[in-house]
């Protein structure tokens, strides 16, 4: 009784290709990726918000 292994990685992988569709997985792995930077940024205590608003100027 532990940790995930091989075989349900793998049932985990086409359940989500089954749901999601092999177009939009891209567009969700971005999504957590930006999440994941706010969320690591916003821990080390730098501002997200303004920042990215003085990139885009």
């Amino acid at each position: 009784m532990g940790g995930l292994g091989a075989p349900e990685i793998i049932l985990i992988i086409i359940a989500i290709l089954l749901l999601f569709g092999g177009k939009k997985i891209p567009e969700l792995m971005r999504g957590l990726g930006k999440g994941v930077k706010e969320f690591k940024d916003a821990q080390n205590g730098e501002g997200t918000s303004s920042s990215s608003e003085e990139k885009k100027a």
